[in-house]
């Protein structure tokens, strides 16, 4: 078996192994056509880690349809319990990786390092948008071509050989569902006028309400539907 050969069937085996435990999608891309910013904790790894897998776990539209004008219960649970699938995705995939004798670090699908700069680990999103999986859309989350922002993301970063998904060159084109729902008018019709202060100021009073807990909203997420 030659060494393409190999990629693919690691690629294979992988993906394989993530939708069996739930993934709605799954992608590669080579870290070394990346501008990638990542945490202190991760920088040293990044001249052995030069692969990133990026996984995606669709929303539940039902619970979605439950979010008005602010995250309801349901959405805080299943928030949580879709990260937890995501990361339980990404450990089974490390493991994996690891009995064949490579590296891997699965990076936490929510786990917020710097809550001054609102910075995680590394920004999934931007690492699903290399994979191919979609593009940064107005609303400043990725949209998936299929699933729209219903969806959430984990990433794993690996030295095991595997082919790379092709990059997307997609967009919002003329859909602007997100920009008048927002609560806190911080969708703007560039994505670089996106007003994150005013997002995240809005995230922080949602999660004082009683039972949220978390930084969420949804209501750009229940708007951004995708094409399926």
């Amino acid at each position: 078996m030659n060494l393409q050969q190999t990629k693919k069937k690691n690629y294979e085996q992988l993906k394989n192994i993530a939708l069996a435990e739930g993934a709605s999608l799954f992608a590669v891309a080579d870290l070394k056509k990346i501008n990638l910013e990542v945490s202190s904790e991760i920088s040293p790894l990044l001249a052995k880690l030069d692969l990133c897998i990026s996984v995606g776990v669709e929303l539940s539209d039902a619970v979605l349809d439950t979010i008005i004008d602010k995250p309801t219960l349901l959405y805080s649970w299943h928030y949580r319990q879709v990260n937890t699938l995501l990361d339980h995705i990404a450990l089974g995939l490390s493991r994996f990786i690891q009995s064949q004798h490579s590296l891997s670090l699965p990076v936490a699908a929510s786990q917020v390092v710097d809550w001054k700069a609102q910075k995680a680990h590394l920004s999934h999103k931007h690492l699903a948008k290399a994979c191919g999986l979609g593009w940064i859309g107005r609303n400043n989350l990725l949209i998936n071509e299929k699933y729209g922002s219903r969806l959430r993301l984990v990433s794993i970063l690996t030295d095991m050989p595997l082919i790379s998904d092709p990059p997307g060159n997609i967009n919002c084109r003329q859909c602007r569902a997100c920009i008048s729902v927002c609560p806190a008018q911080a969708i703007k019709e560039k994505l670089e006028d996106f007003q994150h202060q005013a997002c995240f100021e809005r995230l922080k009073e949602f999660s004082r309400l009683p039972g949220i807990k978390y930084h969420i909203c949804g209501i750009c997420v229940k708007a951004c539907k995708g094409e399926a």
